[in-house]
């Protein structure tokens, strides 16, 4: 048998259809299985840089955390001194009104001193 390029094959036209039918329904789902494909990675890649950056701290992020966290701090120490001064405003208005109830007293005991002859 030889062949060349003027070589004639005989073939029913139905069966030329199919196999060209098969050949483009198997490009065709090729090339929509590695478009699937890259677009599934290319979400990926994307969803994995958005993660990495929000899990990055900036300079200034780190900075703002601990002004944050001296300011708690300090208000947690006024909080306690002003408690502590709302104490104080107890004890200094009994010590007022022991102050002038010795202040009376006094007065009391220099009139009775005055009235006994001794001043």
């Amino acid at each position: 048998m030889k062949l060349s390029d003027a070589t004639s094959v005989s073939m029913p036209m139905r069966n030329l259809l199919s196999i060209l039918g098969a050949t483009a329904v198997g490009v065709w789902a090729y090339f929509g299985v590695i478009e699937r494909l890259n677009n599934i990675e290319t979400r990926a890649t994307l969803f994995e840089a958005d993660l990495l950056k929000a899990a990055d701290q900036k300079p200034i992020d780190q900075e703002q955390y601990m002004l944050l966290e001296f300011t708690a701090s300090q208000l947690e120490k006024v909080q306690t001194e002003m408690e502590s001064m709302m104490n104080n405003r107890v004890n200094i208005d009994f010590l007022k009104k022991q102050v002038d109830k010795l202040q009376e007293d006094v007065e009391q005991l220099k009139d009775k001193v005055r009235q006994n002859g001794g001043g």
